[in-house]
């Protein structure tokens, strides 16, 4: 629900959930994810699911810091030679996650370890990793929901 402060000079527009909650879109320092023992984790024991161009590597876990989740974003060297290419991969799927992240966070229980890798050989669109991103993180919210009920 959008809501529009007409108090002062400048319009601030403010994103509220259905529960009177605001959204928070920022994307700080405690929640990514820099465990070396945890990324290790993630990448031998973790759960993953595929919307190409991204792939979600992720595993149930806890934080001494109060965070529900934290996340790492990777583009393979093998494919992008370049760090030029690689950083701006990595900046996308960021901006990505930072903007659906109230759709994880408003419907999610328990703490998750994330890993965004990129699987394209090309340099996507900012679109296409955004649409490729909330079909994944639907996707996780899916397959967790299930695993809950069973």
């Amino acid at each position: 629900m959008l809501e529009e402060n007409t108090d002062s000079k400048k319009t601030e527009v403010s994103l509220t959930s259905p529960q009177g909650g605001n959204f928070d879109f920022s994307f700080p320092k405690k929640e990514k994810l820099t465990n070396k023992k945890c990324f290790e984790a993630l990448f031998t024991e973790g759960k993953n699911l595929k919307e190409f161009p991204i792939k979600l590597i992720y595993l149930p876990t806890t934080f001494k810091d109060n965070v529900a989740i934290k996340v790492a974003v990777v583009a393979p060297k093998k494919r992008f030679k370049t760090a030029v290419g690689r950083n701006r991969i990595k900046r996308l799927l960021r901006e990505a996650y930072r903007l659906n992240k109230p759709l994880i966070f408003n419907n999610i229980e328990g703490n998750y370890a994330f890993i965004f890798l990129y699987l394209g050989k090309k340099t996507p669109s900012f679109n296409e990793v955004d649409a490729a991103m909330k079909k994944l993180l639907e996707a996780f919210l899916k397959k967790e929901s299930h695993e809950k009920i069973d």
